[in-house]
């Protein structure tokens, strides 16, 4: 089995624990890295080469809106699934503006979600 790799990015240290909880009692996903900021999860996808990167919303520096705009321009991109507290409509506006993959609320984020943006997105 191929293991997806998953990078993290999120600015508060407790839920960068819940994000990497969940990829690990995930089967096939493993988390290869870690960013506190955009500018830091931009150079951390050009090294690491994730097939998906979780990524806040709010960020210091570049927002991850704009993080994900950048991402989704590289060659081979990550599949990037936004994560905040803002409610569903306002996720679906940040997924039609920045190629996001999908979004999902920091509360409902689980395994289901991580396996759904993947499967939809490599098929």
């Amino acid at each position: 089995m191929t293991v997806v790799r998953v990078l993290l990015v999120d600015d508060q240290a407790p839920f960068l624990r819940a994000m990497k909880a969940v990829v690990d009692e995930t089967e096939g996903f493993e988390v290869v890295g870690e960013a506190s900021s955009g500018e830091e999860s931009v150079v951390a996808a050009a090294e690491l080469l994730p097939d998906v990167v979780l990524m806040d919303v709010n960020l210091p520096g570049i927002d991850g809106l704009e993080t994900t705009r950048l991402l989704r321009d590289r060659p081979s991109p990550p599949v990037v699934l936004l994560l905040s507290t803002y409610d569903e409509d306002a996720g679906a506006h940040f997924v039609a503006e920045c190629g996001a993959a999908a979004y999902v609320t920091k509360s409902a984020f689980g395994p289901d979600q991580l396996r759904d943006v993947w499967s939809g997105a490599s098929t």
